[in-house]
């Protein structure tokens, strides 16, 4: 065959034309139209900016209003996480980048997320907090208008940083935060006990020990960080004498009273609102805590409240009455029980927050809608005070708080309901937690135990008063017994002692409880006589060894357990939502005041790194 040089030249001057092109082509500079390639814009992909707006067109800075970047869409498409969900996501081709919803991250996470102007004071907060490293990158800078930014959390809860060693005669931890008379599951302050009636476990309502004590040490803990409360006194029948509607049928006299070496006002009317003793025209804005002496003589006696909401102008009426109930409503009539006959001919001195009264009214009036028909305290006020029936009162006064005057009522609370037997404040209810065997009503609790020593512990050094130090002392008892006796003393190993908020069968070693038990030993150890101290001070420090030894158990590298229930039951860990993980880490840095081994700070350390996405390092 013939070679065609011909032929052979053409081709290879082909090739050549054709390589020197491709050449040409990768490595030349060579510019397309600027719609065709996709710039990167940093402004694109902000935190703050959601998935919908980077299908938008966004403005390059350089042009007028009108200017935009036509830049490619964000396709959709789906992922499939862990081949377990299928959600809708993003994706940018050329940035090899997938956007997963955020709405998919805080469930699947366990973490928080919200959009937020850098100048609101959320954002200040969260941006000058320096726990855990606190945000990286202001935006707004150089003195331009403020981005809205997304401000990404693991947790919202709180921790509280000890400002000085730990004084059982002070705060309770941060206990002067709380408001426990409003939360949801408290049905109403007792009129007949002056503490709140607990439906955490029971929606009829009961009196729950832990739940008196968190009252207690709230209003103790307010007295000491509030400033003085402004009090304004209505009538003492000695210095201070005010004017009452007295209707023709009625009666009403200042007389002495040998028992108070005072005054007092005795009166008597018929049993209908028309012949009541009343002190009108009071509209009292703000100063919405009712304290007066009292003492009824018949069942139809009675102290009556009316009080107006000035923005609805719907007007309320307590009722206090002598009767064997909790709370009941009819209309705008609220009725609370004062308690049955055997109150009756009995001084008592009675402190009510009138604005937790109506709001727990509104709750029972609609239960479904408690969070609509909430009222604020400032949209309250005072209009009148009555009385019916037969009684005395003296003392009545109106005041922004009464904190002593609460945090005595629990004291005298946990003296009154006492079991002598066992030392213990029993739990009225049964309890069930998944995989262990139930709690018969009856059962004691450490946590309850601990917060009512520290109660009482504090009103003995408040007050003198030796009853509270003898209750105090009692209530040691259940520590030293086993909970399979009725105590609440569990041991881990068969050798560490540790305290039971649920006395369960087998242990489950819950952290939280286990550490407020130890506070209350402490704070009697540190308030009662020595042969006192001696026998709490030796329970205290049997606990702290336990807590030493098994701290760690409870760390999982990224947060905390509830209890040791995966070693108990041999199941997965319980573990602590994030509210609970800082109430272990505020516990902790408390005991740090108190006790300078390191593995307490260290640890606490570790696990407020972990509320700000900190984990512990992989092998």
């Amino acid at each position: 065959m013939r070679l065609n040089l011909k032929a052979v030249l053409l081709l290879l001057t082909v090739a050549v034309v054709v390589i020197t092109c491709a050449v040409y082509m990768r490595c030349a500079e060579f510019t397309f139209p600027r719609d065709l390639v996709r710039h990167w814009d940093p402004k694109l992909y902000a935190v703050g900016s959601s998935l919908d707006l980077l299908n938008n067109n966004i403005d390059d800075g350089d042009g007028g209003a009108g200017s935009s970047d036509n830049s490619v869409p964000l396709q959709d498409i789906k992922c499939l996480i862990n081949q377990e969900y299928t959600i809708n996501c993003k994706r940018d081709e050329e940035a090899h980048e997938i956007y997963v919803p955020f709405s998919f991250l805080r469930t699947y996470f366990d973490i928080s997320g919200s959009m937020s102007n850098p100048s609101s004071p959320q954002t200040l907060e969260v941006m000058n907090n320096e726990i855990g490293g606190g945000v990286v990158g202001a935006a707004g800078g150089g003195g331009g208008v403020a981005e809205p930014q997304f401000l990404w959390m693991h947790s919202t809860a709180k921790i509280n940083l000890p400002k000085a060693k730990y004084d059982p005669r002070g705060l309770f931890m941060y206990f002067e935060n709380y408001n426990v008379e409003a939360r949801d599951r408290v049905k109403c302050i007792s009129a007949a006990e002056g503490v709140p009636i607990s439906t955490q476990w029971e929606k009829r309502g009961y009196y729950y020990p832990t739940q008196i004590a968190q009252f207690a040490l709230s209003h103790y803990s307010k007295n000491l960080s509030e400033p003085a409360p402004r009090i304004n006194i209505l009538e003492n029948a000695d210095e201070v004498r005010n004017t009452w509607h007295i209707p023709k049928s009625s009666n009403l006299s200042r007389i002495w009273h040998p028992k108070f070496n005072s005054t007092v006002i005795q009166y008597e009317t018929a049993v209908d609102f028309d012949s009541a003793i009343v002190l009108n025209n009071l509209n009292q804005a703000m100063d919405m805590v009712l304290s007066v002496d009292l003492l009824l003589i018949t069942n139809s006696s009675s102290l009556l409240v009316t009080i107006e909401n000035h923005e609805t102008k719907r007007t309320y009426r307590l009722h206090y009455i002598p009767a064997d109930l909790l709370l009941s409503v009819q209309d705008d009539n609220i009725y609370y029980g004062l308690g049955g006959t055997q109150t009756l001919n009995k001084w008592r001195h009675l402190t009510r927050d009138l604005h937790i009264d109506v709001q727990k009214g509104l709750a029972v009036e609609a239960p479904k809608k408690s969070m609509a028909s909430k009222v604020k305290r400032s949209d309250l006020r005072v209009i009148s005070i009555a009385f019916m029936g037969i009684g005395f009162f003296d003392n009545i006064s109106l005041s922004t708080s009464n904190h002593l005057a609460h945090f005595y009522d629990a004291a005298e609370w946990f003296v009154g309901h006492q079991d002598l037997r066992t030392g213990g404040w029993p739990n009225p209810v049964r309890r069930n937690l998944n995989g262990f065997a139930e709690l018969k009503p009856g059962w004691l609790s450490a946590m309850g135990q601990g917060h009512a020593i520290s109660v009482l512990a504090r009103a003995y050094w408040h007050s003198g008063d030796k009853r509270y130090l003898k209750a105090a002392t009692l209530g040691l008892r259940p520590y030293s017994v086993l909970s399979k006796d009725g105590g609440v003393l569990a041991q881990f190993m068969d050798k560490y002692n540790w305290y039971e908020e649920y006395p369960t069968t087998p242990a489950s070693f819950v952290l939280n409880g286990f550490i407020y038990s130890l506070l209350g030993l402490y704070d009697l150890n540190s308030t009662a006589p020595s042969y006192i101290a001696k026998e709490a001070g030796k329970l205290f420090d049997q606990g702290m060894l336990s807590l030493k030894k098994m701290l760690l158990l409870y760390d999982t590298g990224s947060g905390t357990s509830y209890d040791l229930r995966h070693l108990s039951l041999g199941v997965a860990p319980n573990l602590a939502r994030w509210d609970y993980h800082a109430t272990h880490v505020n516990q902790l840095l408390l005991l740090a005041t108190i006790d300078s081994d390191p593995i307490i700070a260290q640890t606490a350390e570790r696990w407020k790194g972990y509320m700000f996405g900190k984990r512990a390092k992989h092998n």
